[in-house]
């Protein structure tokens, strides 16, 4: 079944600020064209790799980002790639590029030179600080996105230095928010039938991360500091099981549910007296300690998945914190179908991956193909899509442009 921007092509010439935002393009349906220098992106050498073993081709981060798109050779360091480029350009509805400030425009491909030739090209760059400001020309990284823009300074303890979030955080938002930018401005050319050049800062998109902390401060001048689990509630943190740990968010609405799920194991104490329902009460500090405590108790005679299903069943919000061991089995996302089985052939293996957060009642989201090969679509794509003959291309890979 065509997915929902089946029609659309889509040149993606980025690197890790960008990749995710064509990879959920392509899943959507979207024919993306990866755009690799001959040899391969320095994506594939990123791992982990396949069975340990380090290779352009058995990248497992390199699968992950780049599934559903198909992937040619291109040298932009010679006049005939650039050309080759353009031609690409002039038939696409989107391109997506992470370059260094100012490179395209000296490559002779700016906005403005390949919109001469397809007015309705839309064109996303994702760069670390945009394309204007003092710092537009600065280098930069996921974690450096993520301490500039203010989220390391609110993670980590009181008494400790800021801490990273792991999962490359930076670059997920901003593929996020151009994909989100590349949507609507798909959505505005159907009315004017105009491209438009979207401008995307990693370094903009952190701040959104950090909810009402900025608003906050503009508002009363409170700078929000590193608590860790600190907390001015009772049951609200982290707390160690027999297996692992859980997190659990009392709230106020919560008490008697809470009291109840404790006294069920005999354990909740002196927390049935009365004066343990007034919440002003429950938030002085001896009294956070003490419920704590004793939380903290009950929870070590219990597993997990005792912890998190009774809290639940209570209408107490608690998670057990999973490895991906535990995410590989959890039965919700094994009943919602989210890990998808890709084939591949090349390697006479089938792989897991992670699949949509989102289900669509019609044109499905779906991985199209396992991601590509180095240049494995040169061929279809220069020759059938562009009608370059084959012995055009020998003479481009021979003398290195494709």
């Amino acid at each position: 079944m065509p997915g929902m921007l089946s029609g659309l092509k889509i040149l993606d010439i980025t690197d890790q600020k960008g990749v995710y935002c064509c990879k959920m393009l392509a899943d959507a349906g979207a024919d993306v064209i990866k755009i690799e220098p001959p040899g391969g992106d320095p994506m594939r050498k990123i791992g982990p790799f396949l069975d340990g073993e380090p290779h352009p081709e058995k990248s497992l981060y390199w699968f992950q980002m780049n599934t559903s798109k198909r992937s040619v050779t291109l040298n932009l360091e010679t006049e005939k790639g650039r050309d080759i480029l353009k031609t690409l350009a002039a038939s696409a509805d989107v391109m997506v590029e992470t370059f260094p400030l100012g490179l395209l425009a000296e490559m002779g491909l700016s906005y403005e030179t390949l919109t001469r030739a397809n007015a309705g090209l839309i064109l996303a760059s994702i760069s670390p600080f945009g394309q204007k400001g003092p710092w537009s020309r600065y280098k930069s990284s996921d974690a450096v996105a993520l301490a500039l823009g203010g989220l390391m300074s609110i993670c980590g303890w009181p008494d400790g230095p800021p801490e990273r979030i792991a999962g490359s955080q930076a670059y997920h938002q901003c593929s996020l928010q151009a994909a989100v930018s590349i949507m609507v401005a798909i959505y505005d050319r159907l009315a004017t039938g105009r491209g438009v050049h979207i401008d995307i800062s990693m370094h903009k998109s952190v701040p959104i991360t950090l909810l009402v902390t900025v608003p906050n401060y503009f508002a009363t001048g409170e700078v929000r500091r590193r608590v860790g689990d600190g907390h001015e509630q009772p049951a609200y943190g982290t707390f160690a099981c027999k297996d692992g740990y859980v997190d659990c968010r009392l709230f106020n609405a919560n008490w008697d549910d809470f009291v109840a799920w404790l006294d069920s194991d005999g354990m909740a104490g002196d927390l049935k007296e009365e004066e343990w329902r007034d919440p002003f009460y429950r938030r002085q500090k001896s009294a956070l300690e003490h419920i704590d405590a004793l939380f903290r108790e009950f929870a070590l005679r219990h597993t997990r998945k005792v912890i998190y299903e009774g809290g639940q069943q209570r209408g107490i919000q608690v998670g057990a914190t999973n490895t991906a061991a535990d995410v590989s089995l959890d039965p919700q996302l094994l009943a919602r179908n989210y890990f998808v089985d890709v084939s591949h052939p090349e390697l006479g293996k089938t792989i897991k991956y992670l699949g949509a957060p989102f289900k669509l009642s019609a044109t499905p989201w779906a991985i199209q193909r396992r991601a590509p090969a180095v240049g494995e679509h040169n061929s279809e794509v220069y020759g059938k899509g562009l009608g370059f003959p084959a012995e055009q291309l020998a003479e481009w890979k021979e003398a290195g442009i494709i």
